[in-house]
């Protein structure tokens, strides 16, 4: 496949612009709950997806950063959104996982 039909592949995500600007922040913060829950939303949208690599490749860094699995991450969100709403104090930012 040659670098042009990979391209013509690759999709533009409808959130990519706002999460781009979330990946950008997530890569100089630590592991709070709100960063560790955004990380593993993000992660989840691009799951698969066909597009956004540098996105998927900073959100790897990410987890390298922190020290951590997708699997670590994931265990540790679920334990997060099952003791507390990470996203209720959060002004004009509501729970995305479109």
């Amino acid at each position: 496949m040659s670098a042009e039909s990979d391209t013509k592949q690759a999709q533009q995500h409808p959130q990519y612009g706002s999460d781009r600007q979330i990946t950008s922040a997530l890569l100089k913060g630590e592991a709070t709950d709100y960063n560790l829950a955004e990380c593993a939303r993000l992660r989840i949208r691009y799951q698969d997806f066909p597009g956004a690599q540098d996105i998927q490749t900073d959100l790897d860094t990410v987890l390298k950063n922190w020290g951590l699995t997708e699997v670590e991450l994931f265990a540790k969100t679920r334990e997060i959104h099952q003791t507390t709403e990470v996203y209720k104090n959060v002004r004009a930012r509501r729970e995305d996982w479109s």
